[in-house]
């Protein structure tokens, strides 16, 4: 069996602005295995959250194929991506997106609303999702009641709830202080060594650098390169 989750190739965006074409993202070929741990960089406007829209299913290629688990996305209904995306993608947000009139185990069961499973079991998977990321007695609190890396860990813990294949992560430490930031990449270090496979988006090269693949994008253009050498990463990004 392949160990291979997400396979890219010829990738390719353009967003339509009145008459005028903007490439968003130009014929991007790349791998992801499962069980790695990959981090995409890039200047702002680099096509960085794109490439990551694409691979969570929430836009569409313009152009090239994007294949997932085996499936070939550009041939599945809108139906079928959504049941992917909502079964086997979870989204780490830079600002969170909790519901503040929600306590934080309710945010975490409202991930399971669409799961076959009953009140009762949702909760007990929340719960435990939220006990894997340190928050198990703040089951009640209300967002507001926590810190920035304490909802960012509620975040974590939403898109870990479903047990997902593939964990997305959009600048996740950006909003955070060193020390919060510092304490929400040790939980991404932790679910890497436990299998879990990850892509985060994020201008941290010292973050990028722990990683196993890196995906360096300049002006929708891919340079792929493997290397936990940050000055070596730097003449990638600033090239």
């Amino acid at each position: 069996m392949s160990d291979c989750l997400i396979e890219a190739n010829q990738l390719s965006k353009t967003y339509q602005m009145g008459k005028v074409g903007v490439s968003a993202l130009k014929k991007a070929s790349f791998t992801i295995q499962k069980g790695s741990f990959t981090a995409i960089i890039g200047t702002s406007g680099s096509g960085k959250s794109t490439l990551l829209n694409l691979l969570g299913l929430i836009d569409h290629p313009t152009d090239g194929s994007l294949t997932f688990k085996g499936l070939n996305v550009n041939q599945l209904s809108n139906y079928e991506q959504t049941k992917i995306r909502a079964e086997n993608i979870g989204f780490i947000f830079q600002s969170f997106h909790l519901v503040p009139v929600m306590n934080i185990l309710d945010n975490v069961m409202l991930q399971l609303s669409f799961s076959k499973k009953d009140k009762k079991q949702r909760k007990k998977t929340a719960i435990q999702a939220l006990n894997s990321v340190g928050l198990g007695t703040y089951l009640q609190h209300y967002p507001a009641d926590l810190s920035g890396g304490q909802r960012q860990r509620v975040s974590i813990a939403r898109a870990l709830s479903k047990d997902p294949d593939l964990i997305l992560a959009d600048e996740p430490t950006g909003s955070l202080d060193s020390k919060s930031g510092a304490g929400v990449l040790d939980i991404f270090k932790a679910l890497h060594k436990r299998g879990k496979t990850i892509i985060i988006v994020t201008h941290d090269l010292e973050i990028a650098s722990i990683a196993n693949q890196q995906l360096v994008l300049k002006d929708g253009e891919l340079l792929e390169t493997n290397t936990n050498d940050v000055e070596q990463l730097k003449k990638y990004y600033y090239r």
